[in-house]
């Protein structure tokens, strides 16, 4: 049957988000081993997301946001707000440095911010790829709208369609709204799925879930029925037959990899921001 997963509260440059993986009783989803839900938060004018410089190795990092908007920069130079529907999509393979941020005119008056933040594993023959990023704008991505149900893919391959952005295993990422009495049927039977509700009400066997809850579907639950008009994001993929390890930025099937990623990082080793390298997170 279908499991609701406890989310822990955390802090991240000013903001609070809620981690729902990795979780004690769940590690992965499909590829994704990291989820967070950002807000909805609001900021007064001069305070907001300051999440300074800080490294990655091994994963591809996924933002996508229902509200608000995000300053990305990192290492290989690119410089660009991220707004609501649009996909951020960031590979560190071997090592890249981003900081997440706002831009003058965000910081400068009152705000809001909401959406979620992914860590996808690459594959372990995959893990030292050349670090790349890539942002498509949500006009770019592939959409389907059949009886009272609109979804957009973001990542992966699902319903006959694929998304623009490269990925490196078989998995899925799609945001769904649907009205009362809709069913959604998971796309793919054999891989790893779980649901984020965002707004409403769905049942899977006949278990009611709602807003902010995280949902891990077994493998006899094939269907999302909407009971209250809302939104939801399905996620998942293949599943890792070896769960990588995590410490701190660092996805690593080794651990020394991740004692060498610690000690590059204490040592500046990782390549610099343009125009954002004057503080940084220490390890």
């Amino acid at each position: 049957m279908a499991t609701a997963l406890t989310a822990v509260e955390h802090d991240i440059g000013g903001l609070f988000v809620k981690r729902l993986l990795p979780n004690q009783q769940k590690r992965m989803v499909g590829p994704f081993i990291f989820f967070d839900q950002m807000g909805p938060s609001t900021f007064k004018a001069g305070q907001g997301i300051n999440v300074r410089p800080h490294p990655h190795i091994g994963l591809s990092t996924l933002t996508y946001l229902f509200d608000g908007s995000i300053l990305h920069r990192d290492s290989l130079g690119n410089h660009l707000e991220i707004f609501p529907g649009d996909v951020n999509w960031m590979t560190a393979g071997k090592g890249i440095v981003h900081s997440e941020r706002e831009t003058f005119e965000v910081r400068a008056n009152n705000h809001s911010i909401s959406g979620l933040q992914c860590w996808i594993a690459l594959p372990e023959a995959m893990a030292e790829l050349e670090p790349s990023f890539n942002h498509v704008k949500k006009q770019d991505l592939p959409h389907l709208i059949h009886e009272g149900v609109m979804m957009r893919l973001v990542v992966g391959e699902a319903y006959g369609l694929s998304s623009p952005v490269k990925t490196y295993s078989p998995m899925f990422y799609i945001d769904v709204a649907a009205s009362k009495g809709s069913t959604i049927t998971k796309p793919h039977p054999n891989q790893e799925t779980a649901i984020f509700v965002v707004s409403g009400r769905v049942s899977i066997n006949g278990t009611d879930y709602s807003q902010g809850e995280f949902v891990l579907l077994d493998e006899q639950d094939n269907d999302i029925v909407v009971n209250e008009c809302g939104r939801f994001i399905m996620l998942g993929g293949q599943k890792f037959d070896v769960v990588p390890y995590i410490h701190w930025n660092f996805v690593s099937f080794n651990k020394e990899r991740i004692e060498r990623a610690k000690q590059d990082w204490i040592d500046g080793k990782f390549p610099s921001i343009p125009g954002d390298n004057k503080e940084f997170i220490p390890l």
